[in-house]
């Protein structure tokens, strides 16, 4: 046999062993955010050698609850608990900087150590005049409002598609932090005053605040890109923490009700410069009912006392605004769209308790618009805001749950309930979340916490 022809067959196993080597696992919203993305990653974090938030900005909210002690995150990865595991802000986050610093200080009160965080130096960063225009935006457009929270997330990825973004770099050095304020701020302060009537923003402050901002944020910078490339091909555990849902993705959500970035997996790569073929599994996070917070269609939304129960008891109020957050019953049609967009491998089914104690369950199987049934999610915002849900009823269950750790603790009608959400997903579902804490998880498949799934090893060996 020629020297080509060994040379062929051992670069074919090099490859081999560096496919089997991947341990990547992507987190992602698989409805309009607010899934309990934060508890899922923290599970995970625990055997991560890794975890990057891809995407978004302050936001998102995620919450992690360990004993006594519940975390809001907008912008430290989820993994922070996990002393061994480091924590990447990659470059696809829009980072402010002062709500940054306010999480670590918050973080160091607790006595958790935050020596773990690093942040690319190409992420971009949500100045004054962002947050002043998005908060302006917003009011101009009165009741055609999109629903923003006015942290200035928007504005900061007008800037960086408009390429006059200030990033990182610029952040940590003073001078280039001045040259670029300056040559920005000016257009920025036309807009606020001419167009909106609003008080121009000085420059000078803006320059001491963020100056500041960027000399205790400097130590924490590096090019995540390499570090993540020689992680990824390196063997590491690594969780890719989403932020947002799928249905408020910039291209595939329900625009323009959604968010100015990309929380699909498929933002994974852009927002982190991994390649796709280092993304093993897909996790998609889904309530076991639905809820959205802002404007746009919403097919299951219950505006009546069982909605108001469900947001009691799930106390469903947004982390980063507090607002109240619509509730509608579970809605497979977008589940099914999520589970196509994002290509998920398996679901974890969060907030099961919360449903304990309704009479009857209804899940939305399909649509109906002018007549037509279809299982199809309209590519037409329009359209959906005239659908119709089809709903098939289940039983409840009376029993509490919380307690529960194997899929044989929970009622007859609860395990019916999760059977029927995976049939009609496509996807089988390998975490169930029945409380806040980390233990209240039912692990359905193992190989999910150690980054991979059935489906997904299958898929590899293919």
């Amino acid at each position: 046999m020629g020297s080509a022809r060994w040379l062929s067959i051992l670069w074919f196993w090099r490859c081999r062993e560096r496919v089997s080597s991947v341990a990547a696992i992507v987190v992602v919203g698989a409805q309009w955010g607010d899934e309990a993305k934060g508890k899922i990653v923290d599970l995970l974090a625990q055997r991560a050698d890794i975890v990057v938030r891809y995407g978004g900005g302050s936001n998102a909210g995620h919450t992690v609850t360990v004993g006594n002690l519940v975390l809001k995150l907008h912008l430290v990865p989820s993994g922070i608990l996990n002393p061994r595991t480091l924590c990447v802000i990659s470059g696809g986050v829009v980072l402010d900087p002062a709500v940054l610093l306010r999480e670590v200080d918050e973080l160091r009160s607790y006595g958790i150590s935050t020596d773990s965080v690093r942040i690319s130096q190409r992420a971009h960063v949500v100045l004054p005049y962002h947050k002043e225009l998005d908060r302006l935006e917003e009011l101009r457009r009165g009741v055609g409002k999109i629903g923003t929270t006015m942290q200035g997330v928007g504005p900061a990825y007008e800037d960086k598609a408009r390429r006059c973004g200030i990033r990182v770099m610029d952040l940590v050095d003073s001078d280039r932090l001045r040259a670029r304020v300056t040559a920005v701020l000016p257009d920025k302060n036309f807009l606020i005053a001419r167009l909106y009537g609003g008080t121009t923003l000085d420059r000078d402050a803006i320059l001491e605040e963020y100056t500041a901002y960027g000399a205790r944020i400097r130590p924490m910078v590096a090019d995540t890109d390499a570090l993540l490339h020689a992680a990824s091909t390196g063997g590491q555990r690594i969780v890719f923490e989403g932020a947002q849902g799928t249905m408020l993705d910039l291209d595939h959500g329900t625009y323009p009700y959604v968010t100015s970035s990309h929380p699909v997996a498929g933002g994974a790569c852009l927002g982190t410069g991994v390649g796709p073929k280092a993304l093993q599994t897909i996790l998609g996070v889904t309530k076991s009912y639905t809820t959205r917070v802002g404007e746009g269609a919403f097919p299951t939304e219950l505006l009546d006392e069982t909605g108001n129960r469900i947001r009691e008891q799930g106390h469903e109020y947004g982390t980063t605004t507090g607002r109240p957050r619509r509730i509608g019953w579970l809605d497979t049609v977008a589940l099914r769209y999520a589970a196509r967009v994002n290509g998920l491998d398996c679901l974890a089914a969060t907030l099961l308790d919360v449903l304990t104690g309704l009479p009857r369950l209804r899940i939305c199987a399909a649509y109906e618009i002018d007549g037509e049934r279809t299982a199809d999610l309209p590519a037409n915002g329009g359209d959906l805001a005239r659908v119709q849900a089809v709903y098939e009823d289940l039983p409840g269950w009376e029993e509490l749950i919380s307690h529960a750790r194997r899929l044989e603790d929970l009622p007859a009608a609860a395990r019916d309930y999760l059977e029927r959400v995976a049939e009609l997903a496509g996807v089988p579902i390998a975490l169930v979340s029945v409380g806040p804490q980390r233990e209240q998880t039912i692990v359905l498949q193992p190989e999910i916490l150690e980054g991979g799934s059935p489906s997904a090893a299958r898929r590899h060996a293919a």
